[in-house]
């Protein structure tokens, strides 16, 4: 079973997402977990980088917290992108605790088309 939770959309400040996540969404996350998720992918809409380490620091601690559960987290508004990160995921069997940004455009600035890993 893959189970899979949209969080958001969320504050643009990153402090007021944080509180609002913790407060609002994280008894559910829990929740899901204490249930027998596994594995977990949370699903948070782009960001500014400023988001980036209280969203790490919250999958990092739910992996810690619900092992030998996986728990992971992507990045992305585009659906396809997102259903094949979590195709993905659900196969990396030694994964957890990652926060795994999908980009829109490649590094070599082409279109990315959403992949994990642009190619080249």
């Amino acid at each position: 079973m893959r189970d899979v939770l949209h969080l958001g959309p969320l504050a643009a400040d990153p402090l007021e997402a944080a509180a609002d996540l913790h407060a609002r969404l994280l008894p559910a996350i829990e929740a899901t977990l204490t249930g027998g998720a596994d594995p977990l992918t949370l699903v948070f809409l782009p960001a500014p980088r400023e988001h980036r380490a209280w969203r790490l620091a919250l999958v990092q601690g739910l992996a810690r917290r619900f092992a030998p559960s996986r728990v992971n987290a992507v990045e992305g508004d585009q659906p396809e992108a997102v259903a094949a990160a979590i195709e993905w995921l659900a196969g990396a069997q030694a994964m957890t605790g990652q926060l795994l940004p999908l980009e829109a455009v490649g590094a070599d600035g082409t279109d990315g088309a959403g992949v994990l890993y642009p190619t080249a």
